[in-house]
């Protein structure tokens, strides 16, 4: 009984599989010549497969040694990477820098033009540190308090002692002597205001735009701005040694103070309701430049007498930032 169950169980899967196998292949096509030629394509790929097994013996490496091409290829990708970000920090310029407790004591104390001061908490601790960088702070340098690695990577890997700056390529003055400087000179004159113009090309560009206008000066905050670096000299082209510069730390405390001294405070926006042709105040001016994505901010709006758009007939939406302060600058001094 055991041995004719075995039997007609075997029998039964051997049938299944034999339907299961014509299923599998031949559920719509019941025509024997195309039986033979998937038999014979079979056959042809059944003696292929055992010609590349004889010629894959016959190797002497096998298919775990055939990947470690792949595993060299992509560690040598990694290295070069490496490499490129090694060689591109190594030519970092550092003409402009300065980094370590005496040599940055010796810049602070000359007066030396500063762009931006980076330090760690500990140099605080020290007195004349600290009375130095809270004056130079009140001048409008921007002052970072960072970590001790973040200031190995900003210098690369320098002694740095806790402390580093870059110098400015010109001296900025304070708000008041802009002032005092700009009506001593015009009985109107005009100031140019950057709000979060972080861009150096775009700063340099409307540095040069402002001194070919006759522009009096120009002020930058000390936060979201580019500072007066080497690009921004350079695209200034000179510029930059004709032309007040002062740098703020705060924009609309220091309009405030512009309005105190008589001025007016226009605002070049898109949504402006007044046209900059439609304009004919006679009087000094402040012009505020936004930046291109986010324009003027809503707390600089707000401190604005005017805001004024420039009327673009084309299908172009909006100007770069140091063009429109060119074609306002152009209409406010014709």
């Amino acid at each position: 009984m055991k041995k004719s169950s075995k039997k007609n169980f075997s029998e039964k899967n051997n049938k299944d599989n034999k339907k299961n196998s014509d299923f599998g292949y031949y559920s719509k096509n019941t025509n024997p010549s195309e039986k033979n030629t998937r038999f014979l394509n079979n056959s042809y790929k059944d003696k292929n497969f055992e010609k590349f097994n004889k010629n894959d013996k016959g190797n002497t490496f096998s298919s775990s040694n055939r990947r470690k091409p792949i595993f060299k290829s992509n560690k040598e990708f990694s290295n070069k990477n490496l490499d490129n970000h090694q060689e591109f920090t190594s030519k970092k310029n550092f003409d402009d820098w300065i980094w370590g407790k005496h040599s940055v004591y010796e810049a602070l104390i000359n007066e030396r033009a500063i762009n931006r001061i980076w330090c760690t908490s500990e140099i605080y601790s020290s007195d004349k540190f600290y009375i130095l960088l809270k004056e130079i702070k009140l001048k409008g340098v921007l002052i970072e308090e960072v970590s001790w690695n973040r200031l190995a990577q900003l210098t690369n890997g320098a002694s740095h002692q806790g402390i580093a700056l870059q110098l400015a390529c010109s001296k900025t003055i304070s708000l008041e002597k802009l002032i005092d400087f700009s009506k001593h000179n015009c009985a109107n004159p005009i100031i140019l205001a950057l709000d979060g113009i972080t861009d150096p090309h775009n700063v340099g560009a409307i540095i040069r735009s402002a001194e070919a206008f006759d522009c009096k000066g120009i002020i930058i905050p000390q936060r979201r701005s580019a500072g007066l670096t080497g690009t921004v000299a350079k695209v200034a082209a000179g510029a930059l040694e004709h032309l007040q510069v002062s740098r703020v730390v705060n924009l609309n405390r220091a309009l405030e103070e512009l309005k105190k001294n008589g001025f007016l405070v226009v605002g070049l926006s898109g949504d402006g309701q007044l046209s900059i042709s439609n304009f004919l105040e006679k009087a000094p001016l402040v012009v505020i430049v936004g930046s291109e994505d986010k324009g003027i901010s809503l707390l600089t709006q707000n401190k604005c007498d005017y805001l004024l758009s420039i009327p673009l007939k084309g299908k172009t939406s909006s100007l770069n930032a140091s063009v429109a302060a060119a074609i306002s600058l152009f209409h406010f001094t014709s």
